[in-house]
């Protein structure tokens, strides 16, 4: 068995829960901005955090909320997102974390599915969020500022009530409960432990190289990347996050300009924005040093053009949900291996392994990925099925990602094997838009893809069969089926077909489409 290993040396991870990890250095920050909001300035100070996070926790175990239950937070990246997140952990909760472009459908499931019993949101998103929840078992909602039929969230605040004394245990404990697609099928509750995370936060630290940075909080914190290696690992560092509710090019532009922000985590399509938009020389962006890209995989020439064109640093990683989520980490010092995810991080090793036979590739020969480390999940909640193809007996996670280590064991990913389209950055599962296809009275069947896209990396597209004699158009199907699922998991491309390649046990044969699909677009 052929096992890479880590060239950093192996870090000391502390058997702690996450929040006391995270905010050890709350007191001594004091007055610092530990969050300002980009687009307005408003801005809350460690010492305002440490209040914060205590009320809320004081607040929640007056209300009876503690270990074993599950809080969802459905909002977009505000400063009151860490507020809520750690005071939701200090009693000894769950987080669940939730897209906030969610419709109620995908919102009640998730509900359900992580068993939340209180929710967290905006006046914005308060009529999604009541349809969802009458839907659901959520005893009450909270809203940040004031809106009829929600308890205002300073309200759970209570700073005279005392904070629980938990005992957590941090290997066993789910801290957060975040959904991802996985390998294969729909959305799954991912139980990370409380010492998944801090592992990850002290494996992110040792190979980050962070100063005293500003960092750029546009990436959303529901998502497993925008959560711990922004937000969380600031608050560990004493840094400051500037955040952005939604990501819009301007504004974008110039938040990064009016906050001297110094490192920036962004996707792919944030990077070739920079490399290639005009409003880019409108703006001063020369107190950025680095640009971390992460979520999907950014080309080397993509890479380049970005570097020239702002004379920072393009580096980036690679990690899932379900490893909390850095496995791989590129350093800034290294310049030698563009494109690439770069090394291990500490304490994790990996495999590369021939997706058909299991056995180990050669350096430099295309694989599937397996890592395994402390940063992997405890499992998926509820479905021992999906955890037992996901993560073998020894341990390894199968990533359903193909790539290779070179010589130097230095890591590249060139494709996917799992069957998640990539739109920006967002996951999307073919089987969810499939299922929501196949209950339109015109269609037989019906099969979705990852299209090649410049701006968007993927986009869904889908191949359709129709019952006989059905007149339907391909933009009424797309209009269906946007009337089902958020923003991001719309169909762009629709394209009817007379059948969809199957395998003999009926699975649809996607590499088949897949590979179809990248034909025609490269010879267009």
């Amino acid at each position: 068995m052929a096992v890479y290993k880590s060239p950093r040396p192996d870090v000391e991870i502390p058997d702690s829960a996450l929040t006391p990890f995270v905010l050890e250095r709350v007191r001594e920050m004091g007055d610092k901005p530990a969050f300002v909001e980009g687009p307005t300035g408003r801005t809350v100070t460690y010492a305002d955090l440490d209040r914060g996070v205590r009320a809320v926790a004081g607040g929640l175990a007056a209300r009876g909320f503690g270990k074993g239950d599950v809080f969802a937070l459905y909002l977009p990246n505000l400063p009151e997102y860490p507020i809520a997140y750690h005071g939701i952990l200090l009693t000894g909760g769950t987080v669940s974390t939730i897209n906030p472009l969610y419709t109620a459908e995908e919102l009640a499931f998730q509900l359900n599915d992580a068993g939340a019993s209180h929710l967290l949101t905006i006046p914005q998103f308060l009529d999604v969020a009541k349809e969802a929840a009458g839907r659901s078992g959520v005893k009450e909602i909270f809203v940040l500022g004031e809106a009829d039929g929600a308890a205002p969230f300073a309200s759970l605040m209570d700073p005279t009530a005392s904070v629980p004394d938990v005992e957590v245990d941090p290997a066993n404990d789910v801290a957060v409960l975040p959904y991802s697609s996985g390998t294969t099928g729909g959305p799954k509750g991912v139980m990370l432990t409380h010492r998944n995370l801090v592992a990850n936060l002290v494996q992110a630290e040792d190979a980050h190289g962070l100063g005293d940075d500003v960092l750029l909080g546009v990436l959303p914190f529901f998502h497993i990347y925008g959560q711990i290696v922004i937000m969380n690992l600031a608050l560990h560092l004493g840094l400051t996050s500037v955040t952005m509710p939604r990501f819009d090019l301007e504004q974008f532009l110039a938040v990064l300009q009016d906050h001297r922000v110094t490192y920036a985590h962004v996707v792919p399509p944030i990077v070739l924005a920079l490399a290639k938009h005009p409003a880019v020389d409108d703006y001063d962006l020369s107190a950025l040093r680095v640009v971390f890209s992460g979520a999907a995989p950014l080309g080397p020439d993509l890479e380049a053009a970005c570097e020239r064109r702002l004379g920072v640093s393009v580096i980036q990683g690679y990690g899932m949900t379900e490893t909390s989520p850095a496995t791989h980490i590129r350093r800034v010092e290294d310049r030698d291996h563009p494109g690439s995810i770069g090394p291990l991080v500490a304490n994790t090793e990996a495999r590369v392994v021939d997706w058909a036979t299991g056995e180990d590739v050669a350096p430099g020969e295309d694989g599937e990925i397996w890592v395994r480390g402390p940063q992997v999940m405890k499992g998926y909640l509820n479905n021992p099925e999906a955890t037992a193809r996901t993560v073998d007996a020894e341990g390894w996670l199968h990533t359903g990602d193909i790539g290779h280590a070179d010589d130097d064991e230095i890591f590249f990913i060139a494709d996917r094997l799992k069957e998640l389209i990539k739109y920006k950055a967002y996951q999307v599962p073919p089987a969810e838009l499939e299922a929501v296809l196949l209950k339109h009275p015109a269609v037989a069947d019906a099969a979705v893809i990852p299209s090649p896209d410049e701006e968007a990396g993927e986009i869904p597209k889908a191949f359709v069969v129709l019952k006989p004699d059905a007149d339907v158009s391909a933009e009424d199907l797309m209009a269906f089926v946007a009337d089902h699922v958020s923003p991001q998991k719309r169909i762009r491309l629709l394209e009817f077909t007379d059948a969809i390649p199957k395998s003999a046990s009926g699975k649809i044969l996607r590499r088949v489409l897949v590979d179809k699909e990248r034909a025609a677009v490269a010879g267009t």
